[in-house]
């Protein structure tokens, strides 16, 4: 079984290396159904599991990305709204905040097909190298479930405090001791602010 799981994960990484390079670009108002995709796929199963029909979690699901979408512009004004592209193909969406003295990771998320190939952690670790060169601590909430906490264990991200659905991790501002990090196109141009 694992000889096939670490197969299926070769042949992903491949392909991801075939599409092309990994980068950033900043996101517009043509990228907002791209951008809802994104925040469906993270969510729909959970809806889809409480027998609700189609139309309800659409609709659903609609109002809670408007939500989210409008919460994160009021609360974090100097936030990046990023598409994740590997090649010429929009893959998912970063938000980050570099203000107040700290790199906040407000938000990532990966289409399905994506995900377990290998590039969220390598946005990460340029997220996280990006952070360093600033001199800045990386901030971020992950909901206690979520399983990439073991990721951003593995990252050095320690937890700092709860509010019973999520959990505050940071990271202090230091390179990774290894030279594996990446840097990723987009992700280290400057605010426009």
């Amino acid at each position: 079984m694992a000889d096939s799981t670490g197969g299926a994960l070769a042949v992903a990484q491949r392909s991801v290396e075939d599409a092309g390079h990994l980068h950033v670009r900043p996101a517009d108002e043509r990228d907002r159904a791209f951008l809802y995709a994104v925040f469906e796929s993270t969510r729909a199963q959970e809806f889809a599991q409480v027998g609700w029909s189609a139309e309800q979690i659409t609709a659903l699901l609609s109002d809670q990305f408007s939500m989210q979408d409008t919460y994160y512009r009021q609360h974090y004004p100097r936030c990046r709204f990023d598409v994740i592209m590997l090649g010429e193909n929009p893959i998912g969406r970063l938000y980050h905040d570099w203000g107040r003295g700290e790199a906040r990771l407000v938000d990532i998320a990966l289409l399905p097909v994506h995900r377990g190939a290998g590039i969220g952690t390598r946005l990460m670790r340029a997220f996280v190298a990006q952070a360093a060169a600033r001199a800045v601590p990386v901030v971020l909430y992950v909901e206690m479930n979520n399983p990439v906490r073991a990721l951003y264990r593995r990252l050095g991200f320690e937890p700092t405090g709860e509010n019973g659905i999520y959990v505050q991790m940071r990271r202090p501002a230091m390179p990774f001791d290894d030279a594996g990090a990446t840097e990723v196109e987009g992700l280290a141009r400057e605010e426009a602010r």
